[in-house]
């Protein structure tokens, strides 16, 4: 049953009780005040029960379809909002690697024309500086793998071999690719030796 027809059951039943209750009324009225009645009967532009239950009802409806309206544009408008915000979330992150890509451009123009490999290497190390610098910034922390006890919950373990000393056993000996945290949360896994 969907809504207009629950509308129309209760109009239905509705006007059944007013139509019950006017003749009521009526002859209540008619045995204790016949004056009243004639005052009424003389009054017949008068909006009847039904008359107002019907404008009641229309003012309802009308209240229900503005509201679901009102509803549904802010459903849609908030999710317009949440696109836009997720395909901005990164905006900061990458307006403050630029001048990093700016330092790479520059650096690649150096290796052409230069003939001394320490300064170029020199300039890289304070490209990858910078770029740490800026990523520990924004929250990023490399893991500290080696020498500590294996932890599956913050490596991968990609083999394992033979320890080099007793104390090694169940150790990280080697890390193939750093683990990183940011804002204390795991974002990558170390892949790392460990010592058996």
């Amino acid at each position: 049953m969907n809504f207009n027809d629950m509308l129309k059951k209760k109009h239905k039943e509705g006007s059944h009780q007013t139509e019950n209750m006017n003749k009521v009324i009526n002859e209540n009225e008619q045995a204790e005040n016949p004056v009243v009645l004639e005052d009424l009967k003389e009054d017949e532009n008068a909006p009847s029960a039904v008359e107002i239950v019907k404008a009641e009802l229309s003012l309802a409806n009308d209240k229900y379809l503005r509201l679901y309206a009102e509803f549904d544009n802010f459903r849609r408008r908030t999710i317009k909002e949440r696109e836009d915000a997720r395909k901005l979330e990164g905006k900061d992150l990458i307006v403050s690697l630029l001048p990093v890509l700016d330092d790479f451009e520059r650096a690649l123009k150096a290796i052409e024309s230069a003939t001394d490999i320490a300064p170029v290497k020199e300039g890289v190390i304070l490209v990858q500086n910078k770029l740490k610098t800026v990523l520990t910034q924004k929250g990023l922390k490399a893991m500290e793998s080696i020498g500590t006890t294996f932890d599956p919950e913050l490596q991968e373990a990609i083999t394992n071999i033979p320890a080099p000393a007793e104390d090694m056993k169940g150790k990280v000996i080697d890390e193939m690719e750093k683990g990183y945290f940011l804002n204390d949360k795991v974002v990558r896994f170390a892949k790392v030796i460990v010592g058996a």
